[in-house]
């Protein structure tokens, strides 16, 4: 082999470095039927698998809110993300009947488990690219908890921050979560 200083080289040594990613990974799970939404994986603290007879059920909350459950040594408020956004319980789909899979989401230094009948899979977007929530687009029940949807009709991101900031959970009481 020459010494050619023109020569490519092949060395990955060399290469150059990658760009940073710019994607953002966001946890799919389906909402409804036929519907499925992401959330920013970021914002997940935890999923766990609770059986329905361990959620402690609240008297005089939204129908939306299961209970509450021990983690950790906490007390963590569940919200059924299926009836806040859809309107049906999660509790009457067939998947669901002993335990739920609760994602645990986190606001500042509270807590709140929102539970789903599963979750899917984990997937690369670029949120720069989600198109806004409007009216049309959104039922008008979901739009107050939609940060976009993702192009080609992949998908609608849900916002954390709306979620946990509901005012369903002021009009019950304040920070009860």
């Amino acid at each position: 082999m020459t010494n050619n200083p023109t020569a490519i080289s092949l060395d990955p040594l060399n290469l150059e470095p990658l760009p940073p990613e710019s994607r953002q990974r966001l946890l799919r799970f389906p909402l409804g039927v036929e519907e499925s939404a992401l959330l920013p994986l970021e914002e997940i603290a935890e999923i766990l698998r609770i059986e329905i007879t361990e959620i402690l059920p609240v008297p005089e909350m939204p129908n939306c809110v299961l209970g509450i459950s021990n983690w950790r040594g906490k007390m963590l408020w569940l919200v059924d993300l299926n009836h806040l956004i859809n309107g049906e319980s999660l509790l009457l789909l067939e998947t669901v009947a002993a335990s739920a899979v609760v994602m645990v989401v986190q606001l500042h230094d509270q807590f709140l488990g929102l539970a789903v009948q599963q979750v899917n899979d984990i997937e690369l977007h670029e949120l720069q690219q989600l198109q806004p929530a409007v009216p049309g687009l959104f039922p008008s029940r979901l739009l107050p908890f939609v940060m976009g949807a993702l192009p080609g009709g992949n998908g609608m991101v849900l916002d954390v921050k709306a979620i946990t900031q509901c005012p369903l959970w002021q009009v019950h009481g304040g920070e009860r979560y």
